[in-house]
């Protein structure tokens, strides 16, 4: 049976290339809102980090209706980290639009994702966006793409792909790139054209894959997924079955059904072939189940999701300011966090260790794991984490193997050589350079993944804020030596109390200080950056020392200099290997793993 009124379409795109932008347009244009209705830009990005970040995390459900059709999107997440989402979502979908941005053309993670879609045989629309940028270059853009469909070994039906020219943010799309168009008509008459109807047996035992897992107080675990076979209804007894592990079997009965209509899920009594559903009150659910009758429990292939490469350890804050902050302290209390993020982000890996207090987490990227930490930081946990480090392999050799990434940057022509002299020296092998525009150089690198931590902030500083940097997971290769994180060393507080202006005064002769008077520190608290290689220690809760003719009015009034204040990001990049960072909702502090500097200077004499 063909399911001639439903189409199921997923938007994949390099990270800010206006996929979520797309979906608003969709939204409105399809009537999902009223016409006075207010509606927030990126409607899409409901988590409060999304929007501020302006980047997708988790993939979304929606569905608009075209001309009797209903069409449930998928907006997928771009960034590679999140990349996770991106491969679960597609077993969901019929077809994929692919967005390409007018300017900036292929990246990184259109590669990634059009290689996985390529790889379902899924059919592809390719939107070409952002047609209202000045230095839009749409005809050098179609050429990239066609040479990255024949480069991913696409077939005759996929390389014939419809080629879509948009505008999300002023709502317009064309089929000729001469031509502005008038809305988003075009798209919705490509989807109904080349996106193909769901296909099944509605008359066969029910099968339905669990694509994504959402999370609600009131509703439990929610599964998302299609109907791949049969129907389902409300009060059906179900087993749960899994593709990579026969022992799974697990009877329960469907309590709640949803299908998505806008941003609403509705609730529905069935579901037959090709509906995107949401089921709610099904324990024991997970990533990867198919929800099957029990008369032919038989369960539908599932990609495995691509391995973490990153990792950190995640450790009960033990600092002599310690739980004066949080709401939650506790090594149980960061357990349970931590395992719940499991429920619903599938990259993910979380590790006990020998120490109770100590869990190791790994993730896709820095920006995965800074994503998790921002979101626990914000719910009112007391933490403390480690330099990121990446996972290593062995060959069957036992030669040890590290991942790789391949980068590339796009920077003001002026800047180029200071960003190949830094990724060289970080163990990156320069691949190539391309003129992009006028006046930008795109620069690619294979450079290990080690390389690239602690580098983000150091990029923004050597191209004045103007460089783009775009990363993907390349392969993992042979270990390249050790790579120096920092030349610089930290300036410590040797002694506890508030920070005041005299000592400060004088700790800013030696670097760039992080703090300002009044803030709370203690011995072995990394207080600022140091100019020299070599760690100081220096007390900046000292005060004059004052006598008859010296008094605190006799000297010129301290002139200080305003301190750095670190974001998360900028915190996680700084610390070094023997640095902690220690989060809690009101601040961010860095701090010595070993407080007591005498304790310090023996490890450090040991490792030698």
């Amino acid at each position: 049976m063909k399911r001639e009124d439903v189409r199921n379409i997923a938007i994949i795109a390099h990270v800010d290339h206006g996929k979520t932008t797309l979906v608003d347009e969709l939204l409105k244009q399809s009537g999902v809102f009223r016409d006075n209705q207010e509606v927030a830009e990126r409607v899409m990005d409901s988590g409060d980090i999304e929007r501020e970040r302006g980047i997708t995390i988790l993939s979304k459900n929606t569905a608009i209706s075209y001309k009797g059709t209903k069409i449930n999107i998928v907006d997928t997440p771009g960034h590679a980290d999140f990349g996770g989402e991106v491969e679960r979502v597609l077993k969901m979908v019929n077809g994929v639009i692919l967005v390409v941005d007018a300017f900036e053309g292929v990246m990184p993670q259109t590669k990634f994702v059009l290689n996985k879609a390529l790889g379902l045989e899924l059919p592809v629309i390719v939107c070409i966006n952002k047609m209202d940028r000045p230095e839009a270059r749409p005809d050098d853009v179609v050429d990239e793409v066609l040479e990255l469909f024949m480069d991913l070994d696409a077939n005759d039906e996929q390389l014939d792909c419809p080629f879509i020219y948009a505008s999300a943010r002023e709502g317009v799309a064309s089929n000729d790139p001469q031509e502005k168009g008038t809305d988003m008509s075009p798209l919705f008459d490509a989807i109904m054209d080349f996106i193909p109807a769901p296909e099944g047996d509605e008359t066969a035992a029910t099968q339905l894959l669990i694509s994504t897992i959402d999370y609600s107080d009131y509703l439990g675990r929610i599964g998302v997924g299609k109907v791949d076979n049969g129907t389902i209804h409300v009060n059906d007894e179900v087993v749960i079955v899994n593709h990579h592990d026969d022992d799974k079997q697990i009877k329960t009965r469907i309590t709640k059904l949803y299908e998505f209509e806008g941003l609403q899920r509705v609730e529905v009594d069935e579901a037959t072939v090709g509906s995107i559903v949401a089921v709610s009150g099904v324990e024991g659910i997970h990533i990867g189940d198919t929800i099957c009758s029990p008369d032919n429990p038989v369960p539908i292939p599932f990609q495995k999701i691509s391995e973490p490469t990153i990792a950190m350890h995640f450790m009960v804050n033990d600092s002599p300011i310690a739980g004066q902050e949080g709401k939650f302290v506790t090594s149980r209390q960061i357990r349970d966090r931590l395992f719940k993020e499991l429920n619903s982000d599938v990259s993910l890996r979380v590790e006990e260790t020998e120490n109770t207090d100590n869990f190791k987490v790994s993730g896709r990227g820095e920006l995965h794991l800074s994503v998790l930490i921002e979101t626990m930081r914000r719910e009112g946990f007391e933490f403390a984490v480690s330099k990121a480090e990446v996972l290593y392999k062995k060959d069957e050799r036992g030669k040890l193997l590290e991942p790789y990434e391949r980068t590339f940057v796009d920077v003001p022509d002026e800047f180029s050589g200071a960003v190949i002299q830094k990724l060289s020296m970080r163990k990156g092998e320069l691949i190539g350079m391309t003129q992009i525009g006028a006046g930008t150089t795109r620069i690619e690198f294979i450079i290990p993944s080690r390389g690239l931590i602690g580098y983000r902030g150091e990029f923004l500083t050597d191209t004045k804020g103007n460089g783009v940097i775009n990363t993907v997971f390349e392969e993992y290769g042979p270990y390249k030596g050790d790579i120096e994180y920092r030349n610089q060393g930290s300036i410590i507080a040797f002694e506890a109390g508030e920070a005041v202006a005299y000592g400060l005064f004088i700790a800013q002769d030696r670097g760039q200080l992080f703090i300002g008077p009044g803030e709370k520190v203690y011995g072995g608290m990394v207080v600022g950056q140091c100019g020299k290689v070599e760690d100081v220690e220096i007390n900046v809760c000292k005060t004059k020392h004052l006598s008859n003719t010296r008094s605190n009015s006799s000297d010129d009034a301290l002139r200080l200099v305003p301190p750095k204040k670190l974001s998360l990001e900028e915190a996680l990049d700084f610390i070094d290997t023997d640095e902690l960072l220690e989060i809690t909702p009101e601040n961010l502090r860095i701090r010595k793993k070993i407080l007591d500097s005498t304790l310090r200077f023996r490890a450090k004499k040991n490792q030698k």
